[in-house]
């Protein structure tokens, strides 16, 4: 018998947690179960929650509980195996993969191979697979163990970058000369514009509050750095592509309205600060439509392109180059902020859900 203690969230008040234990009794045939150790909790989290029954997403799903109204929000991380039926898992094998934020989880691997295995649990057969995937550390080809806490961190926010940033060069940044990131402190915008180094042909402006402007300035890697209520101070006449990780909707109104026929496309890539989604009457604002960006949707299409071997080595050679400046002695980008069990969670929860985070923080939950 294996007690197993988990953290809900109110799907109607994501600030509001609790901690509910349960008993799992012997495993049947083809599960194995994992004990969790350590999790990244960045506000990624919790747009997953926000999102969480967009039909297309469907978050909440993954983990699923026995109370509607409350969900397991889902985290990046690292497990062990402590007990298996399947053939292909050994005891004390570590997995790098989305978890809900608990003590362990069970699962029911299948398509077992040298990478890792899958979760066949019946209830995610139909969710995007991506996010069933559980990858061996000792065949990952990115893994360092000093850097397991920056890869939880930032692996699941910088495939968004990177194929964001490979989405707008494949389509030529829509004719821009200007892209425009709200957001500019989030680690999945910056991850974005570190992506998109060397492209002169456009001009990377980083929109901030003015609390964060000194970080995203020190950042280096935005060509300029602007509070919101400095936005009106841009060329309108610039052809600009707008990047947003707010999800502000006044923000997008004066965007819309300060660039006009100047406004290529209008991006939207994430919420950062915001749980609202693109309201039919965003959609009505005159210039381009706001277009929501899915990563999975050009990890599809490079897969075809150049192979998915090709995909993953270009994403590790990327992801280790920005992990390597994040945590570069001196000036690093993220500083590692450690909270103990499972007991810690409720707090840094309605810390992220509310904002009050330092944006070179990286928060990470150890359960072990």
């Amino acid at each position: 018998m294996t007690q197993i203690q988990s953290l809900q969230t109110d799907k109607r008040d994501l600030a509001r947690t609790r901690i509910v234990t349960q008993t799992l009794g012997a495993l049947q045939a083809g599960q194995a179960l994992l004990k969790i150790s350590r999790l990244a909790l960045t506000t990624n989290n919790i747009t997953y929650a926000a999102f969480g029954d967009t039909p297309h997403l469907r978050y909440w799903d993954f983990f699923p509980t026995a109370d509607a109204g409350w969900g397991h929000m889902p985290a990046w991380g690292f497990a062990e195996v402590v007990s298996s039926t399947v053939e292909g898992l050994s005891i004390g094998e570590r997995f790098y993969g989305y978890w809900p934020i608990a003590s362990h989880l069970l699962v029911q691997p299948v398509r077992v191979t040298e990478r890792g295995f899958y979760d066949g649990s019946e209830h995610r057969l139909e969710l995007t697979s991506a996010y069933n995937q559980y990858q061996r550390n000792s065949t990952d080809a990115a893994y360092r163990p000093e850097n397991e806490d920056y890869q939880m961190l930032l692996r699941p926010l910088f495939i968004t970058s990177f194929m964001l940033a490979d989405y707008l060069q494949d389509n030529r940044f829509f004719d821009a000369r200007r892209i425009v990131v709200s957001s500019a402190s989030s680690k999945t915008a910056f991850g974005t514009v570190f992506c998109l180094q060397g492209h002169d042909e456009v001009e990377l402006v980083g929109l901030t509050s003015a609390g964060n402007r000194e970080y995203v300035q020190g950042l280096g890697c935005y060509q300029q750095t602007l509070s919101y209520d400095e936005l009106e101070s841009l060329d309108a006449a610039v052809p600009t592509l707008y990047v947003d990780f707010s999800g502000n909707a006044g923000l997008r109104q004066r965007i819309h309205a300060h660039f006009g026929a100047s406004l290529m496309h209008d991006c939207y890539a994430g919420s950062a600060h915001s749980q609202d989604h693109i309201s039919e009457q965003q959609l009505k604002l005159s210039g381009p439509k706001p277009q929501t960006y899915f990563a999975p949707n050009q990890i599809r299409k490079r897969n075809a392109d150049w192979g998915p071997a090709e995909v993953t080595r270009r994403f590790n050679v990327a992801q280790l180059s920005f992990i390597e400046r994040v945590r570069e002695p001196g000036s690093p980008w993220i500083t590692l902020q450690n909270h103990q069990g499972l007991d810690a969670a409720p707090t840094l929860v309605d810390t992220l859900v509310n904002g009050r985070i330092n944006p070179n923080d990286g928060h990470v939950l150890i359960l072990d």
